[in-house]
């Protein structure tokens, strides 16, 4: 079966389980500082925390992951961090109903889910390369990205509703719920998947933890794209909690407007995702990363201009969309563009290493950019940020068009 409408009963099951597990992490969106605030009554800085360090330490955490998923069936390791993470949020309703939650059981659970999201993400993409072959890639890839920014645009509104309804504790036992049933998705596939070879040692050496690293610098293409997604995200990132602050405090917006300001633009992300194969077809794999990614920089700097009133709503509407739209056709082309590149014994340690630095980077700069929110005022600080990132287009011109992927040993599907 070519590249055509369908891609295979195997890959539709975990296509199910990515959006299963998508929308219950959409449901609870925002539930543990709503939980921290209204059952344990915790401050700014608890708050503040469950976002920040338990994001840091779960991606500290995922490094020495990396290696030992390179070795094992990566059907089996998808579903033992979907169950990892079933029985980890499980245990947030479980001990609010017995009076026993704790401040620092919501971090201890944030840090074990951080972990096994990026376990996950690198045992999905090394699983998704054998599933298919590389001509298939990019249409997989931009299924997921549809189906992302779908459930991004359903998603909040329904966990809103369900946070107002039945609490939040209760749309953390949901997303527990979509965890099990992306597991039973992912047994579901089914097939042979073939062990992958051995190293001479069993246990993970010191060396083995900065593999993925390793391979991404020494790698001419994946270079760039590694300094620029990482710097990219991590600066778009960064100016998230300060434009809520601009814009419910001086600017005084309402929060349905804040939300809507950030969710209809999603429609934008589910454009481009369908966009992503014709204009990789017409124009090439290269010039698509090249265009895309540089005009995704372009958007941000629009919102240093943000007033109140229905003309700085239509203003942050307008830069969101057209931003997430140009990051809808980037995403799945460069998810594909990683993966042909990347030798198949070495994409767990290479997608490990890359999240960890995609998380650690947005983590730094968001905390570098709450203090500049703080000396320079939120706008200034906004403006800074969009300057910056269209800097990061220069770092695309080094990506060498005439540099094919890794080469692969031709097999048939599975």
């Amino acid at each position: 079966m070519g590249s055509g409408n369908r891609l295979g009963r195997r890959f539709g099951w975990l296509w199910a389980a990515y959006g299963t597990s998508a929308l219950g992490t959409w449901l609870a969106f925002g539930a543990f500082p709503l939980i921290a605030v209204q059952v344990l009554h915790a401050g700014p800085a608890e708050v503040a925390a469950l976002s920040s360090a338990g994001a840091a330490v779960g991606a500290a955490a995922a490094v020495p992951l990396g290696p030992w998923v390179e070795f094992r069936r990566k059907r089996q390791v998808l579903i033992a961090t979907d169950l990892t993470r079933f029985a980890a949020l499980l245990t947030v309703p479980a001990a609010f109903a017995l009076g026993a939650l704790t401040f620092l059981q919501l971090l201890l659970v944030s840090v074990v889910v951080a972990a096994a999201d990026i376990t996950f993400r690198a045992a999905s993409g090394a699983y998704l390369k054998n599933l298919l072959p590389a001509e298939d890639l990019l249409a997989a890839n931009a299924r997921f990205e549809s189906t992302s920014w779908t459930i991004t645009i359903v998603g909040p509104p329904l966990g809103g509703a369900a946070i107002g309804l039945l609490g939040p504790v209760a749309t953390v036992a949901a997303d527990a719920v979509s965890h099990l049933l992306s597991a039973l998705c992912i047994r579901a596939t089914g097939g042979h998947e073939p062990r992958p070879g051995r190293r001479e040692a069993t246990r993970t050496r010191a060396e083995d933890l900065l593999d993925g690293w390793r391979y991404i610098l020494s790698d001419a293409a994946l270079r760039p794209l590694f300094f620029n997604t990482a710097l990219f995200n991590g600066l778009v990132m960064a100016v998230q909690p300060l434009l809520v602050v601009l814009m419910l405090g001086p600017l005084g917006f309402a929060p349905w407007q804040y939300g809507l300001a950030f969710a209809a633009p999603s429609i934008g992300g589910l454009l481009g995702s369908r966009l992503a194969r014709p204009l990789v077809t017409r124009f090439g794999q290269h010039r698509v990363l090249a265009v895309a990614g540089s005009l995704r920089a372009v958007w941000p700097v629009g919102l240093v201009f943000l007033g109140p009133g229905v003309g700085g709503l239509l203003l942050v509407i307008g830069v969101e969309f057209g931003l997430i739209l140009c990051c809808g056709v980037f995403n799945p082309v460069h998810a594909t563009y990683r993966l042909q590149r990347t030798v198949t014994d070495r994409v767990s340690r290479t997608l490990t290493a890359w999240a960890v630095t995609t998380r650690g980077a947005t983590a730094l700069l968001t905390a570098l950019w709450g203090v500049l929110g703080s000396l320079l005022g939120p706008r200034t600080a906004v403006g800074l940020a969009g300057v910056l990132l269209l800097a990061t287009p220069l770092l695309l011109r080094r990506l060498d068009a005439a540099l094919p992927p890794a080469p692969e040993p031709t097999r048939k599907r599975a």
